[in-house]
């Protein structure tokens, strides 16, 4: 989403030398480095750690911990890591919070691919020497345990193919399951954490159709405890992600305030993915941009740095 650099101007060591010039002196050059890492992808920002770490034998990570603070250096420093391994310390954090952050475990499991989550499972391993579902385990107890513990051992088929037979079978087996309130048998959680989304949807789509209302709609008759609030999560990180995460956006920033944690993690991991769509969608359903909203809630580095990735300069 963030305006890229072209790759015929990019340098890698001229982008390192340019960062550790703004780190040096009286005080730190924020803008600079907001100019350059916040218009640079995946490829390109995994080249000027390298060509920093050469140059200096320092880590570019541990030079901005220690030149930023507060809600910038955090969000500049999830958007400097690769992907897989930014994802393993969000589901660390999310586990280490006092009040135990679901919605970002949740995430990680439904909404990207099974390589996806299965390169955050490496990381976690490698960063924390456990696995996150040893984690999860250990900080979790009861159906919320069962729940994640299913979702984040998945390795789903990831083709467009279903069996309509199957949702038939499986729709009629989640609405008996929310009817009679029993969200937390185990067929639930077979369902949702073994099956593609691609048959996933397709079970949803005829939930709705026989029943006259989606399965989200039945999920809001259970109690607002965690086991409840990640199978809803769950549900709609599979069946409309982009919606989910315009909906957390308007959520983090209309709070009392703003969340900037949940506000940092949608931009900074959809940024080269969706957020486009996102903003498309928050737009239509809140008749404000998201730049706006985030130009609004937020100020200093922090905010312009968030639309930098935006593509709001």
């Amino acid at each position: 989403m963030a305006t890229i650099i072209s790759p015929k101007q990019f340098s890698p060591v001229e982008d390192a030398e340019n960062i550790k010039k703004a780190c040096q002196g009286w005080g730190t050059d924020e803008k600079a480095i907001i100019s350059i890492l916040g218009h640079r992808n995946l490829f390109q920002k995994k080249l000027i750690r390298l060509a920093f770490e050469e140059i200096y034998h320092e880590d570019l990570l541990q030079q901005l911990k220690c030149e930023l603070s507060g809600d910038f250096q955090r969000a500049i420093s999830l958007w400097t890591l690769d992907p897989a391994d930014r994802d393993a310390l969000l589901a660390y954090e999310a586990l280490q919070k006092t009040t135990p952050d679901y919605r970002a475990i949740v995430e990680i499991a439904c909404t990207g691919s099974p390589e996806d989550l299965l390169a955050v499972k490496r990381a976690y391993k490698f960063r924390y020497k456990r696995s996150l579902e040893e984690d999860l385990a250990s900080y979790t107890s009861g159906d919320i345990r069962k729940l994640l513990v299913a979702v984040t051992s998945a390795y789903r088929y990831d083709g467009d193919e279903f069996d309509e037979t199957v949702a038939h079978s499986e729709a009629s087996v989640l609405h008996k399951e929310i009817h009679e309130k029993a969200f937390n048998h185990e067929e639930m959680i077979r369902i949702l954490s073994t099956r593609s989304k691609a048959q996933l949807n397709a079970t949803f789509n005829l939930y709705k159709d026989i029943h006259g209302r989606s399965i989200t709609k039945g999920l809001l008759g259970g109690p607002s405890d965690d086991y409840f609030s990640a199978l809803r999560t769950a549900v709609r990180c599979i069946s409309d992600p982009k919606k989910y995460y315009a909906k957390v956006l308007r959520t983090a920033i209309n709070m009392p305030g703003t969340d900037e944690d949940a506000l940092s993690r949608v931009i900074i991991t959809r940024a080269e993915k969706d957020l486009k769509e996102i903003k498309e969608l928050y737009l239509k359903r809140n008749n404000v941009s998201l730049d706006d909203a985030v130009g609004r809630d937020s100020s200093g580095d922090y905010k312009a740095f968030l639309l930098a990735l935006l593509g709001a300069e």
